[in-house]
């Protein structure tokens, strides 16, 4: 008798189907002639490319959700947001186990390379309780946008609902997109309550599923595991830092509500406040820096995660004393440092080639804007200077990549080629070491 030889997909491969099979899904969506108003129809590449931005929480848009699309294709869009976000993965074992559907050992490890966990112990509970956290902090979103909207909508319940809503799932997402228009949020720079309520969805998104889980269940900052607390601390740190810069960079132009916003934001939110386009140097340094950045691991946001950019820093601040990196009277391990600069170092590359790409397809555009658009859409972030509008079809497709490269982290891309998924990968052969002369 023949035995069946059962496949072990890895992980990640299953993790990058999946997106592309959502992501193609919102093109087709779109492409319907019920999606756009007046009947008319999005071509396959800016179908792609909203589909793209939707999934991957981006916000970079080639036509305006506000005037372009219908009601359904609000609601898609909302769809897309809530799944790239959370994931489907995520989404889906909630659901299947809501309904007392068994969940294998495979999906158990699924989940525990989309969440990066250590273990698969409890995997399920801690999806349910995430996913529960997640929706209960949109519903208090919906709730302060409607407050905030009511005026803008003439007290309209329905059409400020649908606002309220989308906003929340928006910001929460980190995603950018939004139904006022095509100034994003400048009309409402002056709207506090809108202003504190987006800057509220926007950081709890992005400070990651697992860190909202240990304040939600832990109660104590003193509880909290470390990954929670540096993550916390780095969010702090380039919050005010990029307030502060930016407020002095622009004192005359901006209140400091405006300057908190536009720091929050630019941690791969995408809404704006203020028109980037006029933006002083200074400022658009601080602005691509903290794009860059992102928000942190297992989040809705991008980037290279303030993890990451911790990781880095703190290498370099003991390298110069000689010693090993530690936090919290805990050693940083090697395999985390290796990953931190190996990540840094693929996001420069990848940053780089779609400058390049781009800036050879059209040069017409300007290095600063072209970079600026690049960084935005490899962060997730959504900000813009202008010119996503003009870009052409080849520029379309590589932001494309880049926006997908970015959702997905290069970890993630690079880490199909690892066939020892399911245990810790040893090498038979050990080789003498090389000191090679390195600076």
């Amino acid at each position: 008798m023949i035995k069946k030889r059962k496949i072990k997909v890895h992980p990640y491969v299953f993790i990058i189907l999946t997106f592309l099979s959502v992501i193609l899904l919102g093109t087709i969506c779109f492409m319907l002639p019920w999606a756009v108003r007046d009947g008319a129809r999005l071509s396959f590449i800016d179908a792609l490319f909203m589909s793209t931005s939707s999934v991957c929480v981006t916000g970079l848009s080639v036509v305006s959700p506000a005037t372009k699309f219908s009601l359904f294709g609000k609601i898609i869009m909302a769809i897309l947001m809530e799944v790239g976000g959370l994931s489907f993965l995520t989404i889906a074992v909630c659901f299947f186990a809501i309904l007392g559907g068994k969940i294998g050992i495979s999906n158990r490890y699924l989940l525990r390379e989309a969440l990066n966990q250590n273990s698969i112990a409890g995997i399920v509970q801690l999806v349910k309780r995430i996913i529960l956290i997640s929706f209960i902090i949109q519903i208090i979103g919906v709730i302060l946008n409607y407050f905030a909207l009511m005026s803008y909508y003439n007290y309209d319940f329905w059409k400020t609902f649908g606002a309220s809503i989308f906003h929340s799932v928006a910001s929460f997402n980190n995603a950018g997109f939004d139904v006022f228009g095509e100034q994003s949020l400048i009309p409402f720079k002056d709207n506090i309550l809108l202003n504190i309520s987006t800057i509220f969805l926007i950081i709890c998104g992005g400070l990651g599923f697992i860190v909202i889980e240990e304040i939600v269940t832990k109660h104590s900052l003193k509880k909290l595991s470390i990954h929670s607390k540096i993550v916390l601390l780095m969010t702090v740190i380039l919050t005010i830092v990029g307030m502060l810069i930016l407020k002095f960079s622009m004192f005359d132009q901006i209140t400091w509500l405006q300057a908190l916003f536009t720091s929050v934001t630019c941690r791969t939110a995408g809404f704006t406040v203020i028109p980037l386009n006029q933006i002083p140097p200074s400022a658009y340094v601080v602005c691509i820096v903290l794009m860059f950045i992102g928000a942190s691991s297992c989040s809705t946001g991008g980037g290279i995660k303030t993890t990451t950019i911790f990781v880095i820093f703190l290498t370099l601040f003991y390298y110069a004393q000689g010693k090993k990196p530690r936090i919290f009277h805990r050693k940083i391990s090697d395999g985390s440092i290796f990953k931190a600069f190996v990540l840094f170092g693929i996001a420069v590359m990848m940053v780089m080639l779609g400058t390049l790409l781009i800036g050879f397809s059209q040069p017409g555009l300007g290095l600063e804007k072209i970079l600026f658009e690049v960084v935005s859409g490899f962060s997730t972030t959504g900000l813009t200077m202008g010119i996503t509008g003009s870009l052409n079809t080849f520029s379309k497709v590589v932001l494309c990549f880049m926006m997908f490269f970015g959702r997905l982290g290069p970890l993630t891309i690079i880490g199909v080629v690892n066939h020892n998924w399911m245990t810790e990968s040893k090498e038979k052969i050990q080789y003498v070491e090389e000191r090679m002369i390195v600076g």
